[in-house]
């Protein structure tokens, strides 16, 4: 007796218990090849596991009055795969929230709205303006400041246990942004009352053909990757992460989406 029919001997509870706990694509190669397992592999017992505990208390908090209804009349697997490929905005709808579609974990992005921009209350250093590539309704597009500081932050306990984290600054430079291109912002990623974490030194515009941090994203933005930490237990207070560059220089050209906090696969 191979193992797939050995495990198909066991309580239909014992079944779920492991699909839930199998990484998703290995689940699926399970419910392939066996129709015991098939059966088992969607039900809501079994994703029902696999998403947040707190997930009745996020989607409650969509900035769309009418998605939670609809949200929740979903199969467990549906709404895990609905919140993998498509992000929720909740709260003021600059922040949203998803999985990741292997681990189930948790992943936010905080929209330009919800972060710290020093002098983005001041229309003649920052604008707000739609980008039709941002899931946001407004991202921030900088005209002119002397000196750039921004700093976003989320609750470690919003975040899944025993994970590993990594922040991407997600961002866009126009034809102005040539100050990016010899003037690097300094990146730091610490936990709240604990900022002795070094800065790390980036180009935003690096010179063409020369080593770089900066990624394409598939939805055409650009993101740097900030920094890493590891959300043991739940209970730091805050994780904050922070880009600025107080050198004395007309900085122009950058328009911010947000930044994005996502595991580390």
């Amino acid at each position: 007796m191979d193992d797939i029919d050995w495990l198909t001997q066991l309580p239909e509870e014992c079944i779920s218990r492991i699909l839930a706990l199998t990484p998703v694509k290995d689940g699926c190669r399970a419910a392939a090849v066996s129709r015991t397992f098939r059966s088992i592999a969607s039900s809501d017992a079994v994703w029902e596991a696999r998403l947040p505990s707190d997930i009745k208390d996020v989607i409650s908090q969509s900035s769309s009055p009418s998605l939670p209804e609809f949200l929740n009349s979903l199969s467990r697997k549906d709404l895990y795969f609905r919140l993998s490929d498509h992000p929720l905005l909740i709260g003021t709808g600059n922040t949203s929230f998803g999985l990741e579609k292997e681990s189930g974990k948790v992943r936010y992005m905080r929209g330009a709205k919800d972060l710290k921009i020093v002098w983005s209350d001041t229309p003649q250093y920052w604008q707000w303006e739609h980008d039709p590539q941002s899931r946001f309704g407004v991202v921030a597009r900088l005209d002119h400041v002397w000196w750039l500081e921004i700093e976003g932050r989320i609750e470690a306990r919003k975040l899944s246990l025993k994970t590993n984290y990594a922040a991407h600054f997600v961002f866009k430079l126009t034809e102005e942004a040539q100050v990016f291109e010899r003037k690097p912002v300094k990146l730091r990623v610490y936990s709240e009352g604990d900022d002795t974490q070094e800065a790390k030194q980036v180009l935003l515009e690096p010179p063409e053909g020369a080593p770089t941090q900066i990624r394409e994203r598939q939805d055409g933005w650009m993101e740097v990757h900030m920094g890493e930490f590891y959300n043991h237990s739940g209970d730091d207070g805050s994780i904050i992460f922070n880009l600025q560059q107080l050198a004395r220089s007309p900085y122009q050209g950058l328009i911010v989406e947000g930044i994005e906090i996502r595991p580390v696969n």
